[in-house]
């Protein structure tokens, strides 16, 4: 069984940003946005917007569905 593979990962994946670039720009952990993008934790309301805030400095149109099963 290989690791999870979340709607967030596959953003960065697609987009060619790093884990450690949106834990930057979300003011996370590095550990924090690990868990976040292998499923093993699930992002309070409050993390999920500074998440979609970094998110959007680079896809202003981004919507939270498209990256969370909230």
């Amino acid at each position: 069984m290989g690791v999870k593979t979340t709607k967030l990962k596959n953003w960065l994946a697609k987009e060619g940003r790093s884990q450690a670039w949106l834990a930057k720009n979300s003011k996370l952990s590095n550990n924090a946005m690990s868990d976040i993008c292998t499923g093993k934790r699930d992002p309070n309301i409050s993390t999920v917007k500074r998440i979609m805030s970094a998110i959007r400095k680079v896809q202003r149109d981004a919507k939270v569905d498209d990256f969370f099963d909230i």
